[in-house]
Formats: structure tokens, sequence, C-alpha cells
């Protein structure tokens, strides 16, 4: 099984806010994005990111996941702050409004010329109507070693404005786009993060939506602001009840009379060797989150 690494909670942290970028260092969440992109003003772009990237190469974030999200490369930051970026090693590296495979082809290339580090991957904003009609062509440049393509991020707000669909409870002109995305980053074997959530103040509403999120099999979900972090680890974090099934179906798929057996009987219940696979999955993710906290 492929090493897995918890996301279940990403925080945008904006690269003009140093007092921001050093509080990061702090807090409980599995990834830190720090935005080149929408949380900086035009004129605040270069010192944004001389700060991330000078915050990224000095480290002290422990095992949070780091990822620079760029202006894309055809603005007028775009190509600098991918350079910036390689020079600083992060995680990975997140594209905006990637709406077909042809972006992620050409900063694999600049990647490649600027010798970008092994450990740093792409991930891809997914935030336009586009993104959506072509989302498995996206996500198949996965297989493309040079694009380095790991995650999908849902940009719902924007997703929101190009379509002019209501973000409203529940997510019902949005789950399709959603699922779209979410089923052709799994044909591809990469993660994907579900979208944020705006209101600060509705502390259930964010907790209902992590849960949708959850059940509609996202790794995790971004969040705008510090208080959101703790719900958002919890609710993408398998339950102790999960974590007891899962033990119980790996150990009886163990016992030598079940060996070759591809279905069995358990407390009533008919399991298949792939509940057996699920299970180990998230005893590995359980495993990967004690981890993360050490």
């Amino acid at each position: 099984m492929t090493p897995i690494r918890p996301r279940r909670s990403a925080l945008y942290m904006p690269g003009s806010n140093a007092r921001a970028i050093d509080k990061a260092k702090t807090l409980t969440a599995d990834v830190v994005i720090f935005d080149l992109e929408d949380a900086v003003a035009p004129d605040a772009k270069a010192q944004a990111r001389e700060q991330v990237c000078s915050a990224v190469k000095a480290g002290g974030y422990g095992q949070r996941e780091l990822v620079i999200r760029i202006n894309a490369l055809e603005t007028p930051w775009g190509e600098a702050d991918l350079a910036a970026a390689v020079a600083a090693a992060p995680d990975a590296i997140l594209v905006p409004k990637v709406s077909s495979a042809e972006p992620l082809a050409a900063v694999g290339l600049r990647l490649r010329k600027l010798g970008a580090a092994e450990r740093t991957k792409v991930w891809a904003m997914i935030e336009t109507p586009l993104a959506i009609l072509r989302a498995e062509s996206i996500a198949s440049a996965a297989h493309d070693v040079d694009t380095r393509l790991a995650c999908f991020v849902m940009g719902t707000n924007d997703l929101a404005k190009d379509t002019r669909a209501r973000l409203l409870p529940g997510r019902a002109a949005m789950l399709p786009w959603l699922m779209t995305a979410l089923a052709a980053a799994r044909a591809h074997g990469i993660d994907i993060l579900d979208g944020v959530y705006n209101d600060l103040s509705d502390t259930e509403g964010f907790r209902t939506e992590c849960e949708q999120g959850r059940d509609c099999g996202f790794d995790g979900k971004t969040v705008i602001h510090p208080d959101q972090i703790a719900a958002a680890n919890e609710i993408f974090a398998p339950s102790a009840g999960e974590i007891e099934s899962a033990r119980t179906i790996v150990a009886a798929f163990e016992q030598p009379e079940n060996a070759g057996k591809g279905a069995i009987s358990l407390n009533g219940r008919m399991v298949e060797r792939l509940h057996a696979e699920m299970a180990k999955r998230t005893l590995a993710l359980a495993e990967a989150i004690t981890k993360l906290a050490q």
C-alpha cells in the first residue's frame, strides 16, 4: 500500500501576513497552504513571495505538509513565484485555475529545468467550469512523471462565481461537480481536498459540510481560519468504532481458514476481501495520524 499522508485539514495562510505565517508553526493543521494568489494584493505580491519562501526554507513547521500556492504562469508574478517556490522546496506547489492538462505540463517542464527537489509535488486547483468538464483529462496528467501531480484542491468559491450557482446548505448545485472531480482523482490515484466553508460563525454548518465531504470520499477540507481545524481533523479521521471494526475485519481474513476465501461471514454480515483492503487503509490512516501528532 502507498504510504498515506493525512490531509484532513489544509489551512490557507495569506503570504503577505508575516504574523500568520509564523503562527502556522503552532497550529494543528495537517497542511499549510501559503497563498501568493487570491489572498495577496498586487502591490504586495513580491513581499509575500519573499516572506513565504524564506519561511519554508527556514522550517520549524514540524511534520506539517507545506504547500505554496503560486500565481498562474501567465500572470506578471507566476514565473517568479514558481522559481522562488522551487528554491524553497516545499512539499508541493499549488497551481491555480487549472482548466486543462497543459498548465501542469508547463509547470512540470519548468520544475525539471529549475532542478526542483524530487519531494516537491504539484497540486491543482479545480475551480472553473472547464476544469470540471476536463477533470479526467487533468487527473490523467498524474501518470506523466514530469507533472508530479499528486492532489486536486476544489475551489468552490470560484466555481460558484463562474457558474452563478448559489452556495446553499447541502450544496445541491455543487455536488455533481464535486463528485465528478473526485471520481477523476480516484481514477488516476491522486488525493482530493474539499472546498472552503465561508461562514466562520456557523460552526454547525461547517461540521455538517465536513461530514458531507467525508461521506463523499474527500481526503480532507481546505479551511480559512484556525478555528476550523479541530473539527476537520476530527471528522476526516477514522472514529474509534471504525478503527475497531477495521481491526476485526483484517484479523478475520488473516485466520488460516479464511486465507483462500473471497468473502466470509463476520458478526452476522457478509464481508468481502475488498472490505479487508478498505479496513487496511483505515488502519494505515489512523496510524499516520498518530505519528503526525507525536
